[in-house]
């Protein structure tokens, strides 16, 4: 076989499924109220209770809601069309395996690849942010944990390349993600039980935050309300807007969980598009209200911290009595996030190495807790490692674009598949294809090209490693090769 031959493989939508029937069972124990509780598990943490103050700070001011608004017409674009190959292909690797089937096979090592930018980079950078605030609130009660043991070791300088900083390890980092790592180790039931009530928790605070904070909202804070450009790209006005929704869109990443885990749901055609839907439009009449609230209650420029809901109630000490339950909710919520990201990168490395694209030890199931453990272990030793070194504007920016782009890809596959495989059966349809698939992948990659320039240059490196491997190892031992004589 050649390689562009092989490059362009597609595996059909009946071989896939036929995968399915006859792989390692996992066990079926999701219905739809926790695949959506799934979803708002890995959106509702760092993006709402971190980012959404460096934006509006840096890049928005008060219009951060719109820049909200335009990543979710981004994500409901992509949702759309993943709840469409959902259905169709209930399978764990998510866009990976959309992609397979629909676009080839190096462009589905490429975005499979680019997942674990999205789950491995999202579990260490929400690890990064539970350390700030796990560190904040113990030196509340008297316990300071030295510098050296809770900062990264590497910083982005002013170059944009990454330089030492002093600090050792984020050590609190990285015990998160082993402990959240073992959880998911022994079982998905356990741990989404555990995220269960994880949401309940952190959505039950953001609505009490909501209700008491907008008695204090002065709407001169809204004043001006997109702050003209300084005269630099992505600062302030409408290029603002468009780089703050790029940046944003890392609070969206997670509603495509639920897809990851098709496997082990119930009536996957049916529940994993509701759950990813239903996820996506909570999380974003969440995020714009709570945006516009903490906007509101003190000026955008004093928002640029590491915990800016703590700077919007400190500036109405009527408020200390609040100030507690947000923090353990922003804590609950960025377990979750942590714990539902180290739950769906495993599920997609298991789906490569069935394709032989991965070695072979990556899709075993444990006899006892049928789960991908080996998976489950490599993801966590890298994501421990990740997430105890680099700090969190470098890995939210990777995670951003990694995702935009299996996005796009996603989107284009509901194209190419209704042409391939038009006979197909599609339990969920997605309405007005041509438009909505076509703005998709548009919208999609527009926001890619409003990151920072140095977020190219490590998804380049990031993607030359990951040709190395392809190369090195899955090139030579796929299934579709082999198959191919």
């Amino acid at each position: 076989m050649s390689v562009i031959k092989q490059l362009t493989a597609r595996k059909s939508v009946a071989a896939i499924n036929q995968e399915i029937a006859s792989a390692p069972r996992l066990n079926r124990v999701l219905g739809p109220v926790t695949l959506t509780s799934v979803g708002l598990g890995a959106m509702i943490g760092t993006g709402i209770f971190v980012l959404t103050g460096t934006v509006a700070a840096q890049q928005t001011g008060p219009s951060i809601t719109i820049a909200f608004l335009i990543a979710a017409i981004g994500c409901g674009l992509a949702a759309l069309c993943y709840a469409e190959l959902a259905a169709m292909i209930p399978i764990s690797g998510s866009a990976y395996s959309y992609t397979y089937a629909t676009l080839g096979e190096g462009l589905a090592w490429f975005v499979g690849w680019n997942l674990a930018l999205e789950y491995l980079m999202s579990a260490a950078a929400v690890a990064v942010s539970w350390s700030g605030y796990v560190v904040n609130l113990l030196a509340e009660i008297g316990l300071t944990l030295p510098p050296a043991l809770t900062n990264a070791p590497l910083g982005k300088q002013a170059d944009g390349w990454l330089g030492p900083t002093g600090a050792l390890v984020n050590l609190p980092a990285v015990l998160i993600v082993a402990a959240l790592s073992w959880l998911c180790y022994i079982g998905v039931k356990e741990s989404t039980r555990i995220n269960n009530i994880m949401v309940v928790i952190k959505i039950g605070i953001i609505v009490l935050f909501i209700l008491v904070g907008m008695y204090f909202v002065d709407t001169s804070n809204w004043q001006p309300y997109l702050p003209p450009n300084t005269g630099t790209f992505g600062e302030f006005g409408w290029s603002g807007v468009l780089q703050g929704a790029a940046i944003i869109f890392f609070a969206y990443i997670g509603f495509d969980q639920a897809a990851t885990t098709a496997q082990e749901a119930r009536d996957p055609q049916r529940t994993v598009p509701r759950g990813i839907l239903a996820a996506l439009l909570i999380a974003t009449v969440l995020y714009v209200v709570m945006a516009a609230v903490m906007t509101g209650m003190v000026p955008y420029d004093q928002l640029n911290v590491a915990a800016p809901v703590a700077v919007a109630l400190d500036a109405h000490p009527e408020l200390f009595w609040l100030g507690l339950p947000v923090k353990i909710g922003a804590i609950m919520g960025m377990t979750s996030v942590i714990l539902m990201s180290l739950l769906g990168q495993p599920r997609i490395f298991m789906a490569m190495s069935r394709d032989g694209l991965l070695w072979p030890a990556m899709e075993r199931v444990h006899p006892k807790y049928r789960t991908p453990h080996v998976a489950t272990v490599i993801t966590g030793v890298v994501a421990a490692v990740i997430a105890g070194t680099f700090p969190l504007d470098v890995l939210g920016e990777l995670i951003s674009i990694g995702i935009l782009l299996a996005f796009a890809a996603v989107c284009a596959g509901v194209l190419v598949l209704r042409y391939t495989s038009p006979d197909s059966v599609r339990p969920f349809r997605v309405p007005a294809a041509w438009f909505i698939c076509t703005a998709g992948v548009i919208v999609c990659l527009a926001m890619t090209f409003a990151l920072p320039p140095d977020t190219w240059r490590r998804l380049g490196v990031w993607t030359a490693i990951g040709v190395a491997i392809y190369f090195g190892y899955g090139y030579r031992n796929s299934r579709q090769r082999r198959a191919a004589g």
